[in-house]
């Protein structure tokens, strides 16, 4: 599945559910948002069927998102099913209902997931999240820990609110084998964006190499296709890195597809544009013409948005869902 500046695809992204019980304010406006009605939703057998299709034509990692994933009352069937599939297998998840998934995990093959915590005093984080599972994630993250997974913390850092938490962060790695995952704040419909908020992969190595001096600060090499510029303190157990989708976009090796809970492909997260897949489906056509098609029609640089101008403009990245309805 390569597009047109010669990208090969190999990573789906899919969304299960729309719903989430925290309402993070880079990702759901205040207001809520309009769920889509169930019936227009994909079914776990859909999910499976389009995973599949994706599987049969070179995709090798799934990850599933939300939403909140495992707020789906049939999560743990999908991810049972995905893992037969023989691909790389991992999640998204705010980690408040993990401890009602362990076994599941180990049974489809999951090693790795993705947590997002946005600040490691209770207070921010009840504020962030507008909701009050500070001692409940924390829980669930000693637990991972205790059962072997691999975990890798998401910080949406913004400008005056958890700037100041960047080197307890990375305190966390010292003696634990987490990544700690910064990711730079990107602009959504309705998240209230604007770039005086962004604290840039440059700020945060400021902050880190004064604090550490430079020789203490190693760079790591990164993975083919990685979004994360990588690094790690020496002699620290776990890592850190940087996810410079504003500042330093990583376009030129993107090989990540999205699939939205409503049946969507999106070959980008700026893009506006959508492929429904599921109504194809229903139909009972093959969905494999529109994953090309979608695919060929994917821009050089974040969903064509190529200039800081356009980054920046409210009216384009307006016309683009919320993150909760992309799916993080």
């Amino acid at each position: 599945m390569q597009d047109t500046h010669g990208r090969g695809h190999n990573y789906l992204r899919i969304s299960i559910t729309e719903h989430c019980n925290l309402r993070c304010t880079y990702c759901m406006p205040a207001e809520g948002i309009a769920l889509t009605p169930r019936a227009h939703l994909m079914t776990a057998d859909e999910i499976v069927t389009i995973a599949q299709t994706f599987v049969n034509l070179g995709v090798t990692k799934i990850r599933l998102t939300g939403g909140e994933p495992l707020v789906r009352r049939d999560a743990k069937q999908i991810i049972q099913r995905l893992g037969k599939l023989g691909v790389e297998l991992t999640l998204t998840t705010n980690g408040i209902l993990v401890h009602e998934f362990i076994d599941t995990f180990k049974e489809a093959g999951i090693t790795t997931l993705n947590v997002s915590i946005d600040s490691l005093q209770k207070d921010k984080f009840n504020t962030i999240t507008r909701r009050n599972y500070f001692d409940k994630l924390w829980e669930n993250l000693d637990l991972l820990d205790a059962n072997g997974f691999q975990v890798k913390l998401n910080v949406v850092m913004i400008k005056g609110f958890n700037d100041n938490e960047i080197i307890d962060f990375i305190e966390m790695t010292k003696d634990r084998n987490l990544q700690i995952r910064f990711i730079e704040f990107m602009p959504f419909d309705g998240n209230q964006w604007n770039k005086e908020k962004l604290v840039s992969y440059a700020e945060i190595m400021e902050q880190v190499e004064s604090f550490y001096s430079n020789e203490n600060v190693k760079r790591i090499q990164d993975k083919p296709n990685d979004t994360a510029k990588n690094h790690k303190i020496e002699s620290y157990r776990g890592s850190f890195s940087v996810i410079s989708s504003v500042t330093n976009p990583f376009c030129s090796t993107c090989n990540r597809i999205r699939l939205t809970a409503d049946g969507k492909l999106k070959n980008c997260l700026f893009s506006n544009s959508e492929t429904s897949l599921l109504d194809t489906l229903r139909a009972g056509e093959s969905i494999e013409p529109l994953i090309f098609q979608n695919i060929k029609s994917k821009h050089a640089m974040r969903g064509g948005m190529d200039d800081d101008a356009k980054f920046q403009n409210p009216e384009l990245f307006s016309q683009n869902r919320s993150m909760i309805k992309i799916g993080g």
